[in-house]
């Protein structure tokens, strides 16, 4: 028998698209699944928090 998913408080990551698009690791998606059934953003194609252009890090 099919179970849902997990009903979780945290809304899921919403990724930059346009970096997951030819990523291998997250298939195009910008997200991966961890062992415990949460998502995450991928850590190949998506800067973390504090990165890049609009990071939190970055210098105005």
């Amino acid at each position: 028998m099919a179970y849902g998913a997990h009903h979780s408080p945290f809304l899921p990551p919403h990724p930059d698209l346009g970096l997951a698009h030819n990523c291998e690791h997250c298939l195009g998606w910008g997200t991966v699944v961890t062992r415990d059934g949460e998502h995450e953003l991928c850590h190949t194609c998506q800067p973390e928090p504090g990165d890049g252009e609009y990071g939190l890090g970055s210098a105005c």
